[in-house]
């Protein structure tokens, strides 16, 4: 966090928390009230001072003030930068995914050292060539749909997912299973509202 909001943090400590107003929608755009927040400086504010409360909900440390983000979906969005690296939407790069996942829509959810993302949807044409068979051939878009489809049957032909030298096999959830599974509450509340 910015060396400035730790010190309101101190000074300030009483502060209510803000519910409802913040958001990150599914491209990695921060939104305010619905509107995407626009302004480089303020993006890249927020994205220094996101975090998450030990109980899995994510904020943005306004000061002294808690701002909590409502989820789209996952609390980090991937993306590719211009040489194929997968960053996050605050700009950290992920690293190597520990777990690839697919849910019932299509979306690619990739676990990294900071925890789950949702791969943009801009992202998934570039990689769609790192999805492959056992035998190492590429899959096309018939098998990872009826990957899809299958969801955990024993008889589907196996996917993995390549990455910067690691193979992992693609594993299949539900949506509404996300945010129990790894930890996370994607709309916060305050205690007297849950």
């Amino acid at each position: 966090m910015d060396p400035g909001v730790i010190r309101a943090m101190s000074r300030w400590p009483q502060v209510p928390a803000v519910y409802g107003w913040l958001s990150l929608d599914r491209r990695g755009r921060w939104c305010l009230r619905g509107e995407p927040i626009t302004h480089r400086g303020v993006v890249a504010f927020i994205n220094r001072n996101y975090a998450c409360t030990g109980d899995g909900q994510w904020y943005f440390q306004n000061g002294p003030q808690r701002v909590f983000a409502d989820l789209d979906y996952t609390p980090w969005i991937y993306t590719l930068d211009g040489s194929r690296s997968l960053m996050d939407h605050t700009g950290n790069p992920v690293g190597k995914p520990r777990r690839a996942l697919i849910d019932e829509e299509g979306n690619l959810l990739l676990v990294g050292k900071r925890g789950i993302g949702q791969l943009c949807d801009r992202d998934l044409a570039p990689i769609s060539d790192n999805f492959r068979f056992a035998d190492d051939k590429v899959c096309d878009e018939e098998s990872i749909a009826a990957l899809i489809v299958a969801r955990g049957a024993a008889t589907r032909e196996r996917i993995f997912f390549e990455w910067d030298g690691t193979r992992i096999e693609v594993e299949t959830i539900l949506r509404e299973r996300v945010a129990g599974n790894f930890g996370f509450e994607p709309r916060p509340q305050a205690a007297d509202e849950a």
